[in-house]
């Protein structure tokens, strides 16, 4: 089960902040096997893991850490695919933050859950990114530059600086903490309950300056096609396996969701049924229907991710049992001696 992964205009924006900081990009490209094909690609997909590493390897050589806060400012509407483009063209800021994310998926894809726009208990916007954690030096640079981005689009889309409120971040206070004032004229805060923006009550009702409703209708029913398309070929199992990945920690829900009030970071099968918006019965019996069940799909589904975040991460194995749902780092080490055979330490070595 892959991790997850990013189309190559990503990339691109890195290639046009490495510009930015004079630094040569290609040596980077070569020693990740990103070729030139795979940048005009419009279909090119790099994994997470090679992204992150090619994140790390630009902050390395550059020696700025503020890569990813870069990107966000440099990200253009078009960056984003469809999602960007129906961004531009919607008729205001509520429909420009409900399309960045519902088509999130058709440029990039992350086991870990999908970014999520919504509108909190007290009526607050809340355009809100999933967890990375545990945070190092691999993934820092990826929230910062999803937030920088929403920050920029949002104002960039409404010809307007009072869009944001606040933008709050899941991690502790960075060693560039200084720096974030360079790129958010707004409260930015840390060790925040999620990655986040916060926009203004009122900002959802500004208007797209480059409104047009007949491209975003067009743009819409290709973007919508496509996403059906994503999920054709997926088998039932499959699909109640994307939905426990992102609820292995629980970390991305809000607190309107049923599912962040369960204590276990094991997912239930109740709680499957409530994101597949199913009556957990009738889960059960599709996957009965497959020759499964919901402990073997769960099953599964940890043993798949483990193996990944074990082969493709540099993640301990305290911190793969902690995204995995398990109590603890030996009982993630006896699960995975169980279904491999092998203790998660040595296949490391060997992979």
């Amino acid at each position: 089960m892959k991790l997850g992964d990013v189309s190559s205009t990503y990339i691109d924006v890195m290639l046009k902040v490495m510009t930015q900081l004079d630094c040569n990009f290609d040596e980077i490209l070569d020693k990740f096997s990103v070729t030139q094909a795979i940048l005009c690609s419009p279909d090119a997909r790099i994994s997470i893991p090679k992204f992150m590493r090619l994140g790390h390897a630009c902050i390395k050589k550059s020696a700025d850490p503020c890569l990813g806060l870069r990107m966000g400012k440099a990200t253009a509407t078009t960056h984003l695919g469809y999602a960007g483009l129906l961004a531009l063209s919607a008729k205001d800021l509520y429909q420009a933050c409900h399309s960045i994310t519902r088509y999130e998926p058709l440029s990039t894809y992350n086991v870990r859950g999908q970014s999520r726009f919504y509108i909190s208990d007290d009526n607050t916007p809340i355009l809100a990114f999933y967890s990375l954690t545990p945070y190092n030096e691999y993934n820092f640079f990826v929230v910062d530059s999803v937030l920088s981005s929403w920050y920029q689009l949002l104002q960039h889309l409404s010809a307007r600086t009072d869009v944001v409120e606040k933008v709050c971040f899941e991690f502790a206070e960075p060693s560039y903490l200084e720096s974030y004032g360079e790129f958010f004229d707004c409260e930015v805060l840390f060790n925040q309950a999620t990655n986040h923006l916060v926009l203004k009550k009122s900002a959802l009702s500004f208007p797209c300056i480059n409104s047009c409703a007949a491209t975003f209708e067009l743009l819409k029913r290709q973007a919508d096609n496509n996403l059906e398309k994503m999920q054709l070929g997926l088998t039932f199992q499959e699909k109640v396996s994307q939905v426990i990945g992102p609820l292995l920690t629980n970390k991305h829900l809000d607190s309107n969701s049923n599912a962040n009030k369960h204590d276990s970071n094991t997912p239930t099968l109740v709680q499957v049924a409530e994101q597949l918006n199913m009556a957990p019965w009738t889960v059960r019996r599709k996957l009965v229907n497959e020759g499964s069940s919901f402990q073997q799909t769960l099953n599964d589904t940890r043993k798949e991710l483990s193996i990944s975040y074990i082969r493709d991460t540099a993640l301990s194995l305290g911190e793969v049992a902690y995204l995995l749902g398990f109590s603890s780092s030996a009982a993630f080490q006896r699960a995975f001696k169980r279904w491999t055979g092998i203790a998660p330490g040595q296949f490391r070595v060997q992979s």
